[in-house]
């Protein structure tokens, strides 16, 4: 079962007013922006954010998955805590770099 279109722009919703939000296909899947920074992956309905050390201390309850087949364990996220999204989102950003731009 591949992502919604209605259920990736709810979790763009909940994660609104903390920088720019915007996302983008990939792979029948998709991948969230902030700041152009990736910080969620969202497959099967499913949000993904990876297991970085700025949010261990918040997330070590959290359910784990993979996103995809090959992929490493990542922490679900609930996105129906708005306020807990925003924050987790929040430090990934800060400790994301932008994708730099390939040579086509």
């Amino acid at each position: 079962m591949a992502t919604t279109n209605e259920y990736i722009e709810y979790v763009c919703d909940q994660i609104e007013g903390i920088g720019e939000v915007r996302y983008k296909k990939m792979f029948g899947e998709f991948m969230v922006y902030v700041n152009d920074k990736p910080v969620i992956i969202v497959c099967d309905n499913v949000p993904f954010v990876k297991k970085l050390e700025c949010i261990e201390k918040d997330m070590k309850n959290a359910e784990t998955g993979y996103p995809y087949k090959g992929a490493k364990a990542h922490y679900v996220l609930d996105i129906d805590n708005s306020e807990f999204c925003k924050s987790i989102v929040s430090e990934i950003e800060k400790v994301t770099e932008v994708p730099k731009k390939r040579k086509k």
